[in-house]
């Protein structure tokens, strides 16, 4: 009878989900080979599968308590901690900073996370079956490893100041932009390999402006600090952009002039 009820109940659940997400498919989702009951859904408009996070927390580490405080999904169990606001773009797990391909979106009062971002947060890995139309996940350790592990504390400094100064005022996902063209410095030839030294490279003149006037040495901003954090963890939202700039504030047009356009995100146009 009990197990009846919980079908029922799964059934409710995934009739309410996919009715909050036009066009979306319920999707079966599958830990270290066992379907799980957590009423995932696919939204191809994103090509995204949502799990809400109380159900997939609690199927993925048991013993998970999930709560809402100051206007977010928290996760707490044992060694980690996970934070999660509708609208975002990413998660936060243990200090560290998880891109999610499609944003946070609340349906029915859940919290629906990306999978494979709410998977990485306890270091499982989420990987598509196209056989049989579903999600596979894999254990890891349970937990991600926390940030003062896995940053340069130095490399996140400079990094999240250099972002900061750039791109205060632009929205994340541009600041997260401007952190990738400083790590796509870094990977190329033409320029230094460390992060100081592509921020404070003078070989072609002054690279980045808040060098010559200062501004790289005030504190970062929180938002800031995230997107520097998400650069590190890997995430390219410009491609292989190596410069940027903003036209209604530059004198110096050489790059629109000589570099291929990559694309516009907020006030900065980006070329490789």
């Amino acid at each position: 009878m009990k197990k009846i009820a919980a079908l029922c109940a799964l059934f409710a659940t995934l009739i309410a989900f996919t009715a909050g997400i036009a066009g979306a498919i319920a999707t079966p989702v599958y830990i270290d080979g066992a379907e799980i009951p957590v009423g995932a859904v696919l939204d191809k408009s994103v090509d995204t599968t949502y799990v809400p996070i109380r159900a997939f927390s609690y199927q993925i580490r048991p013993g998970a308590k999930v709560s809402w405080e100051w206007g977010q999904a928290v996760v707490r169990c044992g060694n980690l901690t996970i934070t999660a606001r509708e609208g975002n773009r990413y998660i936060e797990a243990n200090g560290r900073v998880i891109y999610a391909r499609a944003p946070i979106i609340s349906i029915n009062g859940s919290i629906m996370i990306p999978v494979r971002a709410l998977s990485k947060a306890f270091d499982a890995t989420a990987s598509w079956d196209d056989a049989t139309a579903s999600v596979r996940i894999r254990r890891g350790s349970g937990a991600i490893l926390p940030a003062e592990k896995f940053y340069n504390a130095d490399d996140l400094l400079w990094l999240a100041r250099i972002i900061s100064a750039e791109s205060e005022a632009e929205p994340f996902m541009g600041k997260v932009a401007v952190g990738n063209v400083v790590l796509n410095r870094v990977r190329s030839p033409e320029f230094p390999d460390t992060i100081w030294g592509v921020i404070f490279d003078r070989k072609w003149g002054v690279q980045f402006e808040p060098t010559a006037n200062g501004r790289i040495y005030l504190e970062p901003t929180a938002e800031s600090v995230r997107a520097a954090k998400m650069c590190l963890e890997g995430t390219n939202v410009i491609g292989d952009s190596l410069y940027f700039l903003n036209p209604a504030k530059s004198s110096n047009f050489w790059i629109m002039q000589n570099r291929p356009y990559v694309a516009a995100i907020g006030e900065h146009l980006f070329y490789a």
